[in-house]
């Protein structure tokens, strides 16, 4: 636990607590309080940089539909009093959006930016198919204190408990197809022809589709993309993933590599370090694909796993992406 995370926990116990113990103690049992949502905060990412804006002390106290009527609005006056009245809380007003009393429908739905019955526990499979994974990853970061009805934290499980399998399938699927257009076939194409820029522009895509394999495989959220990788370093034990993503991500374009080489679909140009690192990351992420019992014919070219993968799902929903 980071010393901000700390921080916030001794806010709730010094004050917080008391505060609903005191004050709304006939409804003390229906009051979950945490923190989570936006913010590197809440992630244990925080450092010097990430304390110039929206950054300070406090927690989110999370109220059924019903209790937010019933006393909802009274605790979120008493709570925003006892964060002017302490010290250093240091609370902006954006920080006031992100902590405080909220529905426990409210803070699912605007993370992850659906309408959500989270006081039902549910997710249609429609659903599923229209969350981002960093959102997904947002919702269930940082810590529950406290939660005596229990359904904010059933509703935080059930995003835990991760997608179903069809979703899951799909979404490899989306980013095996996107790491081999970007960087097994497009980065090529655009070195022949000169164009930099659009190069460049598969390194991103094919980085991007990677690290989300990655998660993928690992049945884990990945957090927003400036954290992706930090968040990737912490999953990858055995360091041969994330060394080779580095790697890549560092690597010069050297237009030297293609003078005099033409674009042929089936002949890879290994004079550029960038087509042998695409390669050696492509069969890294066979062997997690493999490894998950998703594919049994190795072959590098990742697209060609896309129907392997979907297996009986094939002929059932893909997403826009695919």
């Amino acid at each position: 636990m980071t010393d901000v995370m700390e921080k916030n926990r001794r806010f709730y116990d010094q004050y917080v607590a008391d505060l609903i113990h005191t004050k709304f103690a006939d409804y003390e049992d229906r009051i979950a309080v945490g923190i989570a949502g936006e913010g590197s905060d809440c992630f244990g990412y925080d450092d010097e940089i990430s304390r110039d804006h929206d950054f300070g002390t406090g927690v989110c106290l999370w109220v059924s539909n019903a209790d937010m009527d019933r006393f909802g609005y009274l605790l979120s006056i008493a709570y925003n009093e006892l964060v002017d009245s302490v010290e250093r809380t240091n609370y902006t007003e954006r920080l006031r959006e992100r902590r405080g009393v909220m529905t426990i429908n409210d803070f699912y739905s605007d993370i992850l930016h659906i309408e959500c019955d989270a006081e039902s526990g549910g997710l249609s499979e429609d659903d599923w198919y229209h969350l981002d994974h960093s959102c997904l990853k947002t919702a269930v970061n940082g810590a529950v204190y406290r939660d005596d009805t229990g359904v904010f934290s059933a509703f935080r499980k059930l995003l835990l408990d991760y997608y179903p399998d069809r979703v899951w399938r799909t979404r490899i699927a989306e980013q095996l197809h996107a790491y081999a257009s970007a960087l097994q076939v497009n980065y090529a194409r655009c070195m022949t022809r000169g164009d930099v820029v659009a190069a460049e522009m598969c390194r991103a895509q094919g980085l991007k589709a990677a690290m989300e394999l990655f998660f993928l495989m690992k049945r884990e959220y990945p957090p927003y993309y400036k954290w992706t990788y930090r968040a990737m370093t912490e999953l990858d034990e055995e360091g041969a993933l994330s060394a080779k993503i580095l790697e890549l991500a560092e690597e010069k374009i050297r237009r030297e590599a293609w003078e005099g080489t033409g674009y042929h679909p089936n002949r890879q140009n290994f004079k550029d370090r960038i087509v042998s690192l695409t390669e050696e990351i492509a069969s890294l992420l066979e062997e997690m694909l493999a490894d998950k019992g998703l594919i049994k014919v190795r072959g590098r070219y990742l697209e060609a796993h896309v129907d392997p993968v979907l297996g009986q799902y094939k002929t059932f929903k893909k997403t826009k992406y695919m």
